[in-house]
């Protein structure tokens, strides 16, 4: 008898939130749930699925769509690799006319790790496999007390092992819902209700004060600053554009003209700057203003430094060479990041005055 679990799923029944991707068996709905929830939150997820499946409904919808069309749908979620091991994916899927039923053949699929295979198969087929996030990570650290750190891969061994051990496998999806969601709603990272725990009373944690120390992780990870200035150059009623490359972040999405400097660079020496001489070579520059004093955008591993800046053309016959000539008009067509994003919303209003602003 399994005491962990039935208590996990106890709490559940009680306190589960009520989500559509929970309502189905759909491996393919269940994968876009699991995909866009690899690194967002619930709130913030919802929405994005509900819109996604409105455009893509199935996997035949997602494999047949242009890039851009599904970047665009994806914009604002960030790490957009998702999206574009997504799109690829649902083209293998596609081609074999049906989606994988085995847990080798989910893993396989790109984009697809150890924890995504693991909720797939158990939601939509209930086949005993243990998912292992965050969420899980905290509650059985803290339950079992185990000090292992997580980001090792000795620590992630061993958690899996626990995982697998621990779970109910006559009630495998229900399981790892229940364990999920105790994690996002009752084990919280910080100042979680332990007074009000059914796992309380066994807890090693709690029992020895060291529910604000576990999960431990061994490394700390390296955050390095970059410092990009956008160039909005505006000819009439066009701009110029350019899909970013392979090999860096933001890949495949849409931007303004970009220099990109090893420190910050202020108002007087960015116009200065070879790079930008070279970008207007050739053209006849009315005027040239400051959009956005800072605004700083946060990713896990980098904070971008972005500044964005207006140089307005005498007329339209202008062609910046490597870029793409767009009517203003049309910009909103285009995937971006959500710090370009930020850039077209005080584009559109110029009077707009901004400070140091922070994107997380």
């Amino acid at each position: 008898m399994n005491l962990f679990a039935d208590k996990i799923i106890d709490w559940y029944k009680e306190n589960k939130r009520d989500l559509p991707w929970r309502e189905t068996k759909d491996p393919y709905k269940i994968w876009i749930s699991e995909i866009i929830l690899q690194q967002t939150r619930v709130v913030q997820g919802y929405d994005y699925y509900c819109r996604f499946m409105e455009h893509f409904p199935d996997v035949d919808a997602l494999a047949n769509a242009s890039e851009d069309e599904v970047m665009k749908c994806w914009q604002g979620l960030g790490y957009y690799s998702r999206a574009r091991n997504l799109h690829e994916a649902a083209k293998v899927i596609a081609d074999k006319g049906r989606f994988p039923t085995t847990y080798e053949e989910v893993r396989a699929l790109k984009g697809v790790g150890d924890y995504t295979a693991a909720a797939i198969c158990s939601f939509a087929y209930d086949l005993p496999y243990a998912v292992v996030d965050g969420n899980v990570y905290r509650v059985l650290s803290r339950w079992m007390g185990v000090e292992e750190p997580i980001d090792t891969g000795a620590g992630k061994k061993l958690f899996a092992s626990l995982a697998d051990e621990m779970m109910d496998k006559s009630r495998p999806a229900l399981y790892n819902q229940a364990i999920m969601d105790f994690g996002a709603l009752q084990c919280v990272p910080s100042s979680p209700s332990c007074l009000f725990c059914p796992l309380a009373d066994s807890c090693v944690a709690l029992q020895k004060n060291q529910v604000d120390k576990l999960p431990r992780k061994a490394r700390k990870t390296k955050v390095l600053d970059r410092y990009f200035s956008y160039i909005y150059v505006h000819a009439g009623a066009y701009t110029y554009i350019k899909k970013r490359e392979a090999g860096d972040i933001w890949q495949n999405l849409y931007e303004f003209p970009l220099i990109e400097t090893e420190r910050e660079v202020g108002e007087e020496a960015i116009f200065s700057l070879p790079e930008l001489k070279k970008l207007l070579e050739g053209c006849r520059v009315v005027s040239f203003r400051l959009v956005s004093p800072e605004i700083k955008h946060v990713l896990s591993h980098r904070v971008i430094h972005a500044k964005c800046y207006e140089v307005v053309l005498d007329g339209e016959d202008f062609f910046l060479s490597r870029y793409q000539r767009i009517r203003v008009d049309e910009l909103h067509k285009f995937p971006v990041s959500r710090l370009i994003s930020r850039f077209f919303s005080l584009l559109l209003k110029p009077n707009y005055k901004t400070h140091n602003h922070v994107i997380e």
